[in-house]
């Protein structure tokens, strides 16, 4: 099987790396042809994931035409804000028979879409005025980029509304160290994926100001259920908020030095402004974008969303951090 990945960051630079040994071929797309240029000579993310390296079976290249050539899945590893622009652009390339696969975790601003959603919207014309529904899953879980690379243990989930296209790919990915588990609720693994990087910053923020375990272990357990809520009116499982995708990917964004997200909240606790934080590295924290859209679907759907509700606050319109846990501490009394 051929296996094209879109998108040349520390995640999808870790999945080349990854899942080269599974497939007959892997070429990986990065935006940048200055970058693509500099890994295809040394063989090394310098920018996004120094100090690992590609096998010499991924072909590195900044041509989306030679990417996607007679590609089997095609998997989407782009920052959420960008997921519908470089579908379009792939669009002439793809083939109907191709299975694609997100691991993009966010939701677009504006539509309130999931990526998967996204993924469908361009995609299903492409092939019209023939019925056409699109093979689509998404990747999802506990993961960091660098651990991945360096062949660390890890589970993850891989959905999709159609359980055979789940099972596909988990056969193609699954390895070694790489242990994917079918799942057939998108609505609850996205949500899961994309809320939780909210949360993170707000877990960034408590420990930016010198709190300690009894306040995070708050935070991270009420902020579950804010994730749980919205997804359940969503259409979501409650159950899949409780496994890999919901509390495992929680838990470890929250608590992990490798988190971009709580590292955001670290910094605004500091007294860093938004814009400081995000001009001084080249990652991007989903959970900025993300947050947002999170309570404009509070509000859709009639879901009490306060961690988020908050961080927004602190993230657009620059609260302080101290004032937005008080309020949240000062809410009134309610059941559990």
């Amino acid at each position: 099987m051929k296996l094209a990945i879109l998108g040349g960051g520390s995640w999808g630079t870790a999945l080349a790396i990854v899942l080269a040994p599974r497939f007959e071929s892997v070429r990986l797309w990065v935006f940048e042809e200055d970058l693509a240029a500099c890994m295809k000579t040394t063989r090394e993310n310098v920018v996004y994931l120094s100090g690992l390296h590609l096998p010499l079976t991924v072909e590195v290249t900044s041509d989306l035409a030679t990417a996607l050539a007679d590609a089997d899945i095609v998997l989407g590893v782009v920052p959420s804000k960008f997921a519908r622009g470089l579908w379009q652009r792939a669009l002439p390339y793809l083939r109907a028979e191709a299975t694609f696969v997100s691991a993009t975790k966010g939701i677009e601003a504006g539509t309130l879409m999931r990526m998967s959603e996204v993924m469908a919207d361009v995609i299903r014309p492409r092939f019209e005025p023939k019925p056409f529904e699109p093979k689509i899953a998404v990747l999802s879980g506990p993961t960091f980029a660098r651990e991945i690379a360096k062949g660390e243990p890890a589970a993850l989930v891989v959905v999709s509304f159609d359980p055979a296209i789940a099972v596909g790919v988990q056969k193609a990915f699954s390895g070694p160290t790489f242990r994917l588990y079918a799942n057939s609720d998108p609505i609850g693994v996205e949500l899961g994926g994309a809320l939780k990087n909210v949360i993170a910053i707000a877990a960034g923020v408590v420990e930016g100001l010198g709190l300690g375990n009894n306040t995070m272990a708050a935070l991270i357990t009420r902020g579950l259920a804010e994730i749980t809520r919205l997804a359940v009116a969503m259409g979501g499982h409650p159950k899949t908020l409780s496994g890999l995708a919901g509390l495992g990917d929680l838990v470890l964004t929250c608590t992990g030095d490798l988190s971009r997200n709580r590292r955001v909240g670290i910094e605004l606790a500091r007294g860093k402004s938004l814009t400081e934080i995000t001009e001084s590295t080249p990652m991007v924290a989903e959970g900025v974008e993300t947050c947002g859209s999170a309570v404009a679907l509070g509000a859709r759907f009639g879901v009490d969303l306060p961690i988020m509700q908050q961080m927004h606050e602190v993230l657009q319109r620059g609260k302080d951090p101290r004032d937005a846990l008080r309020d949240l501490m000062e809410r009134s009394l309610k059941s559990e």
